[in-house]
């Protein structure tokens, strides 16, 4: 009879983001900002935590998904369109899924869309019928075209997917657009959006059990901190006390003020965290509405 196997619990957690690309420096200042320092190895393959037992793996950016669903590792940062993609593939595939979107970052946004010939009219989803599309994301197109009811080919390619209609081996493409330069310059034009991407905190399905557990939600509370304040400012100001009703009306994305009176009848002195931008046309709004001695201050982090 084999021994049972007792798998091993791990002390620290491991997040996998990119060596290098788009998102690297992105997800290292995010993880920055949530108090973690780390100790790069000579290969730069590794980081040992220094500030917390949280480590990093340096990899690329498509064997992330693989990494959490192997219990390499516990979180990583990964593009949506990457994360779907393989959990398609896996479904595809018939393998249970293995992971999950934990939260949107705000940062690497780009779409997945369709693009056709620039001379194309587009009419829609049925006009696809029977033609070629080529992409490096055959299971997010694949069920999109079926819950679409179309039936197309999808044409499998790993790069230079915008030259495949100059190149005869597709119709059309479904790739990553941002500016839509790349597009423009092969005589393409976006026509249809399949996916809204930007850099997603991932993680498995099921939760740890061990003592990773407390470091996760410890985690996950800080980034969602440091999301939040991300573009906050601490907006100050003093008003009469009929006008904080207006005044506040003027800030729907901000939090409940704070008061401070200087005396039972005089003016109150209020601060309040406002969640959007805070332009000149917003300040100069409010100072018409009553507010003076107005004081916009950055915030670095909140545990609020």
């Amino acid at each position: 009879m084999s021994p049972t196997v007792v798998p091993a619990t791990r002390d620290r957690l491991r997040i996998a983001i990119q060596k290098s690309g788009r998102l690297a420096e992105p997800a290292r200042a995010l993880l920055s900002a949530c108090g973690l320092s780390w100790r790069e190895s000579r290969d730069k393959l590794f980081c040992y935590g220094e500030s917390l037992p949280v480590d990093l793996l340096l990899v690329r950016d498509d064997d992330i998904p693989g990494l959490i669903a192997d219990g390499v590792c516990d979180f990583g940062v990964v593009g949506r369109n990457e994360l779907d993609e393989q959990a398609g593939a896996r479904a595809r595939n018939g393998l249970p899924a293995a992971y999950r979107e934990f939260r949107g970052l705000g940062f690497g946004a780009c779409r997945l869309m369709l693009a056709v010939p620039e001379d194309w009219q587009w009419t829609g989803p049925t006009q696809l019928q029977g033609l070629r599309i080529a992409t490096s994301y055959p299971s997010i197109l694949a069920n999109w075209l079926q819950a679409q009811g179309v039936d197309a080919r999808v044409v499998e390619l790993s790069g230079s997917v915008e030259i495949a209609p100059k190149l005869d081996t597709a119709d059309l493409i479904c790739d990553l657009v941002s500016s839509g330069a790349t597009l423009a310059a092969n005589q393409l034009k976006p026509v249809h959006t399949l996916l809204d991407s930007e850099a997603v905190l991932a993680g498995p399905v099921r939760e740890h059990d061990d003592q990773r557990a407390d470091l996760a939600a410890m985690l996950l509370r800080r980034m969602d901190g440091v999301l939040k304040m991300k573009d906050s400012k601490l907006l100050m100001f003093r008003a009469e006390r009929e006008r904080v009703s207006e005044l506040m009306r003027l800030l729907p994305d901000a939090d409940p003020p704070t008061y401070l009176a200087a005396d039972v009848q005089g003016p109150l002195s209020l601060q309040t965290m406002c969640h959007g931008l805070i332009t000149w046309q917003r300040l100069e709004e409010l100072e018409r509405a009553g507010a003076q001695g107005l004081m916009v201050l950055s915030v670095e982090r909140s545990l609020a």
